[in-house]
């Protein structure tokens, strides 16, 4: 049983009301989780103050409050801790309370606008399979070793990672690999946290809806370098205008990679189709299993990052040759009776749904239709939707804009935002189609043999979210229903 005293090294105090030497249950920052014994952190949010939540959670056995403004009413039994930041201080003190889980592990962060995922879920997935415990946090699952833990944001708040870190130490992992979002970065979700590397995949346009600028965009990412220690390791893209801004001020040791440009680890594209890739790396050619530029890099990053954490360079290139992408990201499925391609990719910004489109051009022989089903989530990034109709119209010979998550708003209305992208020479190439099971349907419906259907913006989503609900829906399931449908 840990103390308020006990997990206060290295907090800054305005004032501390009350006796510091009571024992205490756990942290929370959700009000309606706090439970007796527990410590409650009042943030403001962008949307909602926790201050506004005090008096609740006090009824509901909270034994003490960290606020930035104390409240007007003081009850004689509960500690009051007001500080400047309350948001930095939970991650301060949620370190102290799960006893620095992150020093015990060696735990790479990965940062930028896509790849994220996929880096580091195959990562965990090379040491998991060479015999490490290890730990994952990612969009899609957070793992301990082999155990699944549901995610429900890129990045957790403090209190949740270094829970998730404390329980890995306790299973005794080794590694830890963890996708570091640019809201996580700018809200001080992992401040405090002790890593021994960290990778910039890109940025692109995305998430301007909480950044306001592209600007404010780039130094939420920077954010995260700029806190390295000097004994870790920080591996930017040479390739990406914005590689370099990654590194500028950093303590920790700089590397580079790349495919167009000189850089410390480097590949070479020989071959790629929808089986795979061959590149060649240090003299030797490396049969990979996945397709793709973008898949390159990722693998590249991969392969850097292995030889980095002391991977002999022979043993990280074997270990990536056998590597399949992560769930939802080019993900090729093919209908045996019309012999049509499925890709489901979650490509939700132009930047990403350009790249997969522009794999698909580099594999295709041309004699092949493209037919792109696309649609925006609701209540984020608006500025995005004419540009991702936009970029399917010229790289497509079909598209279907249909839903994706589209929340609070009228689905309707925003695929009117994106055909509002549309060139009027690529107006009878679109369609619009509400409801995303009949557009996939009608995608397939116009496709021939050997045609190519990208279902993109969902990937490994398994629902959609339309007002405050989540439906079941998974894009890869229904293709695949589909496609056994056509052959009867």
């Amino acid at each position: 049983m840990k103390t308020i005293n006990d997990i206060l090294a290295k907090v800054t105090t305005d004032k501390i009301i009350g006796d510091t030497a009571v024992n205490i249950n756990t942290l929370k920052i959700d009000s309606r989780k706090v439970e007796t014994g527990d410590v409650f952190f009042a943030i403001k949010g962008t949307s909602v103050d926790g201050h506004a939540f005090i008096e609740t959670v006090i009824k509901q056995g909270a034994v003490a409050i960290v606020c930035e403004a104390l409240p007007t009413l003081l009850h004689e039994q509960i500690v009051y801790i007001q500080v400047q930041d309350a948001r930095k201080t939970s991650a301060i003190m949620a370190t102290n309370f799960y006893d620095h889980p992150s020093t015990k592990l060696k735990l790479v962060g990965v940062t930028g606008t896509n790849g994220k995922t996929s880096i580091a879920t195959l990562l965990h997935q090379i040491y998991t399979q060479k015999g490490f415990k290890t730990g994952l946090l990612s969009t899609i699952v957070n793992k301990i070793h082999h155990n699944e833990i549901v995610s429900t944001h890129t990045t957790p708040d403090p209190i949740a990672i270094n829970a998730l870190l404390h329980n890995m130490v306790e299973y005794q992992c080794e590694y830890a690999f963890m996708e570091v979002s640019s809201h996580a970065a700018d809200q001080d979700r992992i401040f405090g946290l002790s890593f021994v590397g960290a990778i910039f995949t890109n940025i692109t346009h995305d998430h301007l809806d909480y950044h306001k600028t592209f600007q404010e965009y780039i130094y939420a990412k920077k954010k995260f370098f700029d806190q390295l220690p000097a004994t870790a390791f920080a591996l930017t893209n040479a390739d990406d205008k914005r590689g370099e801004i990654m590194l500028q001020n950093t303590v920790a040791k700089k590397y580079t990679y790349a495919i167009k440009t000189l850089a410390d680890f480097r590949f070479k594209i020989l071959e790629n189709s929808f089986s795979g890739l061959v590149v060649e790396c240090n003299g030797i050619d490396v049969h990979l299993q996945m397709t793709g530029r973008f898949n390159a890099y990722n693998l590249l990053a991969i392969y850097a990052t292995c030889t980095l954490l002391g991977m002999p360079k022979e043993e990280a290139l074997s270990a990536i040759s056998i590597l399949k992408g992560a769930e939802g990201r080019f993900d090729v499925i093919t209908s045996s009776q019309k012999n049509i391609i499925g890709i489901i990719d979650y490509a939700h910004t132009p930047d990403a749904l350009k790249n997969v489109l522009d794999t698909i051009k580099e594999i295709r022989t041309n004699n092949e239709n493209v037919i792109t089903v696309i649609g925006c989530g609701g209540n984020r990034d608006k500025a995005k939707r004419p540009d991702m109709a936009l970029i399917a119209s010229e790289l497509s010979n079909k598209v279907i804009l249909t839903s994706d998550n589209p929340r609070n708003e009228i689905p309707e209305e925003i695929i009117s935002e994106m055909k509002a992208g549309v060139p009027p020479q690529n107006y009878n190439k679109v369609l619009a189609v509400t409801d995303r099971r009949e557009a996939i349907r009608i995608a397939c419906s116009l496709a021939m043999p050997k045609d190519i259907i990208l279902l993109a913006g969902k990937g490994h989503e398994k629902y959609q979210e339309i007002n405050g609900m989540k439906y079941p829906f998974d894009d890869k399931a229904i293709l695949q229903e589909i496609f056994i449908e056509m052959k009867k």
